[in-house]
């Protein structure tokens, strides 16, 4: 498959995925934690995609690109924390928690990876590396 977009990067859709998981989580948290670690969860959520995607139209300047993408890194090692908190404080199941950790570490996997081997995005004509 052939990359024309950052919605073709497997790690996009991945975090995505997760967003929409999280952000059902947080509605279930108790009142006095909706305006604190819900929403902590709900923006560090978001800044994964948002960051894959903002790098993705800086890609032709590896220096840009990789600010980015460790952003993204960034925000997803902050979600396994925010989650681990979440089962800790018996907010949500552990199995649903543990899910999510399991989720949100295969992404910063994906993000090291993209960042360690950023050069190796193929062009419009060319497929996409399984593993991207």
């Amino acid at each position: 498959m052939a990359i024309t977009s950052y919605r073709d990067l497997e790690v996009y859709q991945r975090s995505m995925k997760a967003l929409v998981a999280v952000h059902k989580l947080a509605l279930t948290f108790p009142d006095y934690e909706k305006f604190v670690l819900a929403d902590q969860i709900r923006r560090a959520s978001k800044s994964i995609p948002a960051n894959i995607a903002e790098g993705y139209g800086k890609r032709k300047s590896a220096k840009e690109f990789k600010h980015y993408l460790s952003n993204a890194l960034g925000s997803a090692n902050e979600m396994i924390v925010h989650i681990e908190v979440t089962r800790e404080l018996d907010y949500a199941k552990p199995e649903m928690c543990n899910s999510l950790i399991e989720d949100y570490t295969i992404i910063c996997k994906m993000l090291y990876r993209l960042i360690e081997n950023w050069h190796t995005i193929p062009s419009k004509s060319s497929s996409t590396p399984s593993d991207l």
